[in-house]
């Protein structure tokens, strides 16, 4: 995905406020061996770019005065109630060096799965997404949750999913849980009563 932006000498509250005003939105480059560059971009169109899921964890190519690089879009802060992007981090990415970027989970087969077919049981999904590492070429959009063998009291967790080639997960130790299998409070009642009706 390609980003437009141009550098941005000005800095300060006053310069950020009146980039704002002219539908621009402060933000800087940092990382690898150059040094941090202010920058300022198009407000509706990353306003936009940012709504798409593959924004967020895709090596965007970010091009200044005509000469791109290759960026990861590190954080973001929105206005409180207003729909308007303050301020926006790009890090630089070495094409050696590997990154750590959270993807997004996406959750498939829960329908055919025994805890819902057999069962009726809720599928929560603990986790939307999750923390890997990779060589920048291999990062995914997104990494599916196969939910199809879930049954009623287990958990998924990070080690059970299959990962692409080259992408492994961060755990920072944990085994962290991605999602639970139970059955409502309510239908666990009502198939005891079910049951005691047929005694």
């Amino acid at each position: 995905m390609k980003v437009v932006a141009f550098k941005r000498e000005l800095q300060g509250t006053g310069a950020s406020r009146r980039l704002r005003n002219s539908g621009q939105t402060p933000g800087i480059i940092y990382g690898g061996t150059e040094a941090p560059v202010t920058i300022a971009l198009d407000h509706n169109a990353l306003f936009h770019a940012l709504k798409k899921e593959a924004f967020h964890s895709s090596i965007l190519d970010l091009e200044i005065d005509g000469k791109a690089q290759k960026v990861l879009l590190r954080d973001f802060q929105m206005h409180a109630y207003k729909q308007l992007v303050l301020h926006a981090d790009f890090q630089r990415v070495d094409a050696n060096q590997p990154v750590h970027v959270k993807v997004a989970l996406h959750f498939e087969n829960a329908d055919v799965s025994p805890a819902v077919k057999l069962h009726g049981a809720t599928i929560s999904h603990v986790a939307n997404e999750i923390e890997i590492s990779c060589l920048p070429a291999k990062l995914p959009e997104f990494i599916a949750v196969d939910l199809s063998k879930m049954d009623v009291g287990t958990s998924l967790h990070a080690s059970d999913l299959k990962l692409p080639e080259g992408v492994t997960v961060v755990t920072h130790g944990t085994n962290v849980t991605i999602a639970t299998a139970s059955v409502p409070a309510g239908q666990v009642s009502a198939d005891a009563a079910a049951t005691e009706e047929k005694k």
